[in-house]
């Protein structure tokens, strides 16, 4: 860190699972993937390594095998220490907690592994913002202010279906929280919740404590709502360029928005790079007659055919004749010769004929499940 501060990192592997069911089928929202060769949990990890943190446990609750393969011992995150680095942390951490309804009870789950570190501030994220982010000022605003508890926000235009899966806050002229909304009926200008929380240790053990004796669960609606005026809780706008994963759709623009270079460079910028797992895969194999453009092509990919605004994802493959746009191809999936896809996502594994012909729109992309075989 740029302040003399000790800050433990929590990362909620599991949740807003609920706006992508396809994708988290059989994984955790963590590790869906994403823009070719990364998971969604890389970029909240890899913000807080880039900030100088260096404790950060994952809290998992179901199909977290493959994010478990993925995070390893943390070492290409820098994390893999005998002292601190990084922590994976099941259910039933504690021996009288249960399977978590919320954030709330998924922290008694880990109070102890909490209440054991000599951090004196505690950063909660989620994985379904995907965004480059300094934590630095953000812990700064945290303790100049004295807030009890800080949370990021971003000023955006929601439409309705983004706002029922999002909370939404009001924030007055002293920048203090006066208002949440968890899940509204509305839309237009509005502050939308990056799900980003920063409270001190002392100050987030006694909520758990507390939401314990009580039967409390939620977070956003028993702690954020419920004692809006009760506690000082201070807005953070977080300003650089993000995008929300609260639907498929949101998926694929997330996608898509990696073709603009420009907001491709606000995501991935030189002094804060996203680490991920390294595979040993080959480079990319353009055959003779393939045709790429304005598109991502992860390594270990061969291409015989015509790939167009497309993130093709390691292993892909597109034979020949085959015509491939505006379209999500992920791990080691395989289009046969001769196909026309248009504004598909295909999971991993997926096996397409040769001939095939599938067509999604941009508003509404065809989704293909893992391991599927047309």
């Amino acid at each position: 860190m740029s302040m003399n501060k000790k800050v433990l990192g929590m990362i909620f592997a599991n949740m807003h699972e609920n706006t992508v069911p396809e994708l988290t089928k059989e994984r955790t929202m963590g590790s869906v993937m994403f823009g070719g060769r990364y998971r969604l949990i890389d970029f909240t990890l890899s913000n807080m390594v880039n900030s100088g943190i260096d404790e950060v446990g994952v809290i998992t609750k179901s199909n977290y095998q493959s994010l478990l393969d993925h995070l390893g011992s943390g070492r290409e995150w820098d994390l893999a220490r005998k002292k601190g680095g990084l922590h994976l942390l099941p259910p039933f951490s504690h021996v009288t907690s249960g399977m978590y309804r919320g954030r709330l009870e998924a922290l008694y789950g880990v109070s102890d592994f909490i209440i054991r570190s000599d951090a004196e501030y505690i950063i909660m994220s989620d994985c379904d913002v995907v965004t480059s982010m300094d934590f630095n000022p953000i812990i700064e605003q945290h303790i100049e202010t004295g807030a009890d508890i800080t949370v990021v926000y971003a000023s955006d235009v929601i439409d309705l279906e983004d706002a029922r899966r999002s909370t939404i806050f009001g924030i007055g002229s002293d920048g203090r929280v006066n208002d949440v909304l968890i899940n509204p009926s509305i839309s237009g200008a509005a502050n939308v919740s990056l799900n980003t929380f920063i409270l001190s240790k002392e100050f987030l053990k006694n909520l758990i404590l507390e939401g314990a004796a009580k039967g409390l669960y939620s977070f956003e609606e028993d702690i954020l709502r419920a004692r809006t005026h009760e506690y000082n809780i201070i807005g953070y706008c977080h300003k650089n360029y993000y995008k929300k994963i609260s639907s498929m759709m949101g998926y694929y623009n997330a996608n898509m928005d990696l073709l603009d270079s420009e907001k491709r460079g606000m995501l991935f910028p030189n002094n804060a790079p996203v680490y991920t797992k390294v595979r040993d895969n080959p480079p990319a194999k353009y055959a003779i007659g393939a045709n790429v453009r304005n598109s991502l092509v992860a390594d270990g990919c061969i291409i015989e055919g015509t790939v167009e605004n497309c993130i093709l994802f390691r292993g892909a493959r597109v034979g020949k004749g085959s015509v491939v746009k505006n379209s999500i191809i992920m791990q080691d999936s395989i289009i046969g010769s001769k196909c026309e896809i248009n504004c598909v996502i295909t999971d991993k594994n997926v096996r397409i004929s040769d001939g095939r012909m599938l067509t999604g729109s941009k508003n509404y992309p065809l989704y293909i499940g893992k391991g599927a075989e047309i």
